[in-house]
């Protein structure tokens, strides 16, 4: 009996490839998979313009309602008024003059279920130590107009103290 002139050794030659193969498609799979963790978990952040406001420069709704009854606690809140979105930020009560506040930046972002979340990034202000101070209750806050159009899910504020 002759043997036939080509064989195939099944053994190693075919093993071989299956196994470059599979490490393909193993490196494909993981690379597909990273992509899409980094997507979900990724947040989409956009800078808010905004413009500081005096209270001569507030919505009247804002100063006679909103501030008084929030100006006791430390925190940051949106408002929609005049087909607007202002921002307001807040030290709450304070015992003595020399306490300030200012907006630094405020950026938005959103989770993967669209809910949006606003990050107002203030700066505190404390009074100098040995500065000659008025005692009496103060109530130090920012407001500004945004150029957000519709009002977050969510504010979160941000502090940091002034050296």
């Amino acid at each position: 009996m002759k043997k036939p002139a080509f064989t195939r050794n099944r053994g190693t030659e075919s093993g071989s490839g299956r196994k470059q193969t599979m490490l393909r498609i193993a490196i494909i799979a993981a690379a597909v998979i990273a992509i899409i963790v980094i997507a979900k978990f990724k947040a989409t952040d956009s800078v808010v313009e905004f413009t500081a406001l005096t209270e001569d420069g507030l919505p009247q709704q804002i100063v006679t309602e909103v501030i008084p009854e929030y100006r006791d606690m430390e925190r940051a809140l949106a408002c929609a008024a005049d087909d607007k979105i202002y921002v307001v930020a807040m030290r709450g009560e304070k015992p003595t003059t020399g306490y300030d506040i200012s907006i630094d930046s405020m950026s938005l972002s959103s989770d993967e279920d669209g809910k949006t979340t606003l990050t107002v990034n203030v700066l505190f202000t404390d009074p100098q130590p040995g500065a000659s101070l008025t005692q009496a209750q103060t109530y130090p806050y920012v407001a500004a107009e945004t150029s957000l159009e519709e009002l977050p899910d969510k504010i979160e504020m941000k502090i940091k103290y002034a050296d």
